[in-house]
């Protein structure tokens, strides 16, 4: 994401998305929350865990971007795991507290943040140093996103179309970085109608 960007449309994205994910969480029955979601081995019970914890992981960056005092967003890959699975068990009426509540606490903190602050870099949990101006594109992009992995009726074409258009963008630039340039080029011109195997997204 461009500076311009971040500390401009980001903000709304992030709102929206952020509102659409909330609606949504709230229209599942009980029985829905048990229901397979759109990523392979989680429920949406796990996936309503992960974007609670996803919003107290940014909060964290927030911190660190405010106080200067490292905060990573995780302690260890075991750890992010082990709440996810942890929180999948909670039952669905504490789910939608908690992913209220964080996602009410992240924007409450974007908010609190000194302008001086957002120029400040930060580590992302993939080890990308970023200014703090990105972390609402990064809260977008989660709870966009993880609101068509619930599966539950909405589709990216359901998303603001220069949110999408930005979100290709952003995923394509990475998948390039990681190699995969040759592969995407043949497909994306009609020389193959296999798409590339591109592995993990995040």
């Amino acid at each position: 994401m461009t500076t311009s960007r971040a500390t401009t449309a980001t903000r709304t994205w992030m709102d929206e998305s952020t509102a659409l994910l909330l609606r949504t969480v709230d229209s599942l029955s009980e029985a829905d929350f048990d229901a397979p979601s759109a990523l392979p081995g989680w429920t949406r019970r796990h996936l309503v865990a992960h974007v609670h914890f996803n919003a107290e992981a940014l909060r964290r960056l927030v911190s660190w971007a405010r106080t200067g005092v490292e905060n990573p967003m995780y302690p260890s890959v075991d750890h992010r795991n082990a709440e996810i699975e942890q929180g999948a068990t909670l039952p669905p009426e504490r789910l939608r507290e908690l992913v209220h509540g964080s996602a009410a606490a992240l924007a409450a903190d974007l908010d609190a943040l000194p302008d001086a602050a957002w120029r400040n870099e930060i580590t992302t949990r993939q080890g990308r140093t970023i200014p703090a101006t990105e972390i609402p594109w990064m809260r977008a992009v989660e709870a966009a996103v993880h609101t068509v992995d619930l599966g539950v009726g909405v589709d990216f074409a359901d998303l603001p179309g220069d949110f999408v258009h930005a979100l290709v963008e952003d995923t394509l630039a990475a998948r390039l970085a990681q190699g995969h340039g040759p592969d995407l080029a043949r497909w994306l011109t009609g020389r193959t109608s296999t798409a590339p195997a591109l592995g993990p997204w995040l």
